[in-house]
């Protein structure tokens, strides 16, 4: 019973969400680039401030609380003057399933030819690798750069199925569902999720040490629950948890001091194979 009531609620915010969409759209902001860190919560932003010194503690409330609706929403019909001046290079599959080549100035879907089958997920030296082959070579009005980290799975410290790194009882169960059966620590999993978020924010310095942008935004799509309100991961609910994303102003030169290893390819994998992987399906 109290099951169906929780999943009875969950619908109802759902609804609510879809019928009542806030929050606030990124081509409303000025920036020259955009980094989206995939599932990054502003506090945990907050946490290594003073490591990076691009990183600040400001937030913004994002258009929703998953990738597919992100983009939806973000790159809906009334955006299209915006995205046509956008090359956008993303390691999330969703981009198949909900956006157009056409829409933009140019697309690059990392994801489809850069994927690790062994950590399942897209290494961010891969979409680093593509970003800056991008706008060297094209130098696009603006720039969306779109990492999977610090979403799961924990490149650093695997700790469910997307590392292959099975858990025998919960083989497929990503990692917020472990912990919401509690078969994970949660401040272990806090702690590997923040270790995730170091691994790609290092490799974004590589990305603002080696393009030029006057204005670039470190930011991300939607955030992560950890049992507020009942909730674990991400999807499309209203709450804090998952709405409120980091929104850190920086600059970016260009030193020439690194030349990617990997540059724009054409492949084709199997989306749902990718999205499963991640905790989507």
């Amino acid at each position: 019973m109290k099951r169906s009531i929780m999943e009875l609620g969950v619908g109802g915010v759902r609804r609510l969400d879809r019928r009542f969409p806030f929050g606030q759209p990124i081509y409303d902001r000025d920036w020259d680039v955009l980094i989206i860190l995939d599932a990054c919560r502003a506090d945990l932003m907050a946490e290594v401030s003073d490591e990076y010194s691009f990183v600040k503690t400001e937030s913004m409330t994002s258009l929703a609380g998953g990738s597919r609706t992100w983009m939806q929403r973000s790159f809906a019909k009334k955006y299209r003057e915006d995205t046509l001046k956008t090359t956008y290079v993303t390691g999330n599959p969703f981009s198949d399933d909900v956006l157009v080549d056409e829409w933009f100035e140019n697309m690059e879907e990392v994801w489809k030819y850069a994927w690790d089958d062994e950590l399942n997920t897209v290494p961010a030296r891969a979409i680093t690798d593509v970003a800056i082959h991008e706008h060297r070579q094209r130098e696009p009005e603006r720039m969306i750069v779109h990492y999977m980290q610090p979403h799961h799975p924990f490149v650093p410290n695997p700790m469910d199925s997307g590392m292959n790194k099975r858990n025998l009882k919960n083989p497929d169960d990503p990692i917020w569902e472990q912990v919401k059966k509690g078969d994970a620590d949660a401040d272990e999993v806090w702690k590997a999720y923040r270790e995730n978020l170091r691994y790609v924010l290092d490799d974004v310095s590589l990305l603002l040490q080696n393009l030029d942008a006057e204005s670039v935004v470190v930011s991300a799509d939607h955030g992560n629950a950890i049992g507020e309100w009942g909730f674990y991961g991400h999807g499309d609910i209203p709450i804090r948890a998952i709405r409120e994303v980091p929104w850190c102003e920086t600059t970016a030169e260009n030193t020439d001091e690194y030349e990617p290893e990997l540059e724009p390819q054409d492949d084709g994998l199997a989306v749902e194979e990718k999205l499963k992987d991640l905790g989507y399906l």
